[in-house]
């Protein structure tokens, strides 16, 4: 076994690639490729032949800092992606300011900010009330710190007052991926409907141009990726298709659905319809796998082709067409979709940031008596968002905001999710889905659902960490 020491992840891919195509040991591989231009190799093979598997071999470390935590979930949905991003439940978010989308005119922007800025000083009026509650509620036991018992009750505080956090909140992003999987990410952000993502996917080609920020490496990242990522038309269009052909073909009326839906799709067509249909309308996935599986075939492949209509030969299926066997239509706040985002042995979807599913009130925020100024507080926001012009308006959208969010998983991450998340050092909204994921199995797969070793929710210990 050799261990590689460090090198620009180009070169390391292209040494790696070598050494797979020749009898050499890996040592002379990486001796010829400190006397050689890797580029013109990744040109030749990965760009011009389709080689794309040795785009995997190389890997970058980036960070993404003061991006609005909309750019985050955008960095962060990718499956083949490893990182942290700045945690809500142990920093102070009050002084941090918030990103201004570049579409605002300077009257949108004014009115964004002083909304923006009504909601942190709400922010940090929850926080303190709600400490100073806790403390007075949960007396330190003896035995524990006094700094461990004040620093696990102000994570407590903060997982109350995150909810008036808002989509706007700077946050920072660490990620490590391969080249391949970046090429992806960059040419998918510069399609965005964000100028802030278009824009940072044009700051990311330019650092993988240029020596690293950070580090004793003096070659260039990444510099072959940075020439070819230009933005990928196909998934948006085909998206645009779809909001187009839901709207002249759906009603626009949506059934209440429960917090958590479990589907078993029983069919592959029906079901990869109704989930390329379901981040283009307001439907509860349920409702539209058993309209599509009454449609007729040909009805069903129209879908489809509206989805496949102008496809390059190199373009990738959507997503979407990753059939599982378990599907949850999930409604939750914004806060714990950040928190469930974060696992990647599932496909996810999400419809489009909305108003119209209300907002979610901590427990915590009835019991120490502040509802009137977190709702007033919500409120205010919320209002102001639907007189902003979309999708800029999502930016002020705070994290108590419910949305709807599709997770299709196997079984294996199903028991992963429920017992990983429910545990009693989570946050309390995700626990609660957590649990009700459990449940909704216990009602389709009782057999399976007992392996699932979860946690209730009403069982706590709100001093631990």
């Amino acid at each position: 076994m050799l261990a590689i020491g460090p090198a620009p992840p180009e070169k390391l891919a292209y040494a790696l690639a070598r050494y797979s195509r020749s009898p050499d040991s890996i040592q002379a591989s990486m001796e010829w490729v400190r006397t050689h231009d890797s580029s013109k190799f990744l040109e030749s093979f990965y760009f011009q032949y389709g080689h794309a598997s040795i785009a995997d071999l190389g890997h970058l470390a980036m960070c993404f800092e003061g991006i609005s935590e909309i750019a985050a979930i955008e960095i962060e949905d990718e499956q083949l992606w490893d990182g942290q991003a700045r945690s809500s439940r142990y920093q102070d978010f009050s002084k941090s300011g918030f990103v201004v989308p570049p579409e605002f005119s300077a009257h949108e922007a004014a009115r964004y900010q002083a909304a923006g800025e009504k909601l942190l000083a709400a922010y940090k009026v929850v926080h303190a009330q709600a400490y100073e509650y806790l403390c007075g509620k949960l007396p330190r036991p003896e035995g524990m710190r006094e700094d461990a018992y004040k620093r696990n009750l102000a994570a407590r505080a903060y997982d109350v007052a995150r909810y008036l956090l808002f989509l706007g909140v700077p946050t920072g992003v660490g990620q490590v991926t391969s080249i391949r999987t970046l090429e992806s990410q960059v040419r998918r952000w510069k399609a965005s409907e964000y100028a802030e993502i278009r824009e940072l996917g044009a700051e990311t080609a330019a650092a993988c141009a240029a020596p690293p920020a950070v580090g004793d490496l003096a070659d260039p990242v990444a510099p072959t990726l940075a020439k070819y990522v230009d933005a990928d038309p196909f998934p948006p269009a085909a998206r645009n298709r779809l909001r187009l052909w839901a709207a002249q073909n759906l009603s626009s009326q949506e059934r209440k659905a429960d917090t958590v839906e479990l589907t078993r799709p029983a069919e592959t067509l029906p079901d990869i319809a109704a989930t390329l249909l379901y981040p283009a309308t307001g439907w509860p996935f349920r409702d539209l796998y058993d309209t599509v599986s009454g449609w007729s075939k040909a009805r069903q492949m129209e879908v489809i082709d509206v989805v496949l209509e102008g496809r390059g030969r190199r373009d990738e299926l959507l997503r979407e067409f990753r059939s599982s066997p378990l599907a949850f239509d999930i409604v939750m706040d914004i806060g714990a979709y950040r928190d469930l985002h974060r696992h990647r042995r599932c496909h996810q979807f999400r419809q489009e940031f909305t108003t119209k599913l209300g907002c979610e009130t901590p427990d915590l925020i009835v019991e120490s008596g502040m509802e009137g100024t977190y709702q007033q507080s919500i409120e205010e926001a919320l209002a102001t968002v639907n007189e902003l012009p979309a999708p800029a308006a999502h930016y002020l959208i705070p994290f108590a905001t419910r949305g709807r969010f599709l997770f299709k998983m196997d079984f294996a991450a199903a028991e992963y999710i429920s017992r990983l998340r429910s545990g009693v050092k989570g946050h309390f909204s995700y626990r609660r889905i957590a649990w009700l994921m459990k449940q909704a199995l216990e009602q389709a797969e009782p057999e399976l659902a007992r392996l699932i070793d979860a946690t209730p929710p009403w069982v706590e210990d709100p001093l631990v960490r």
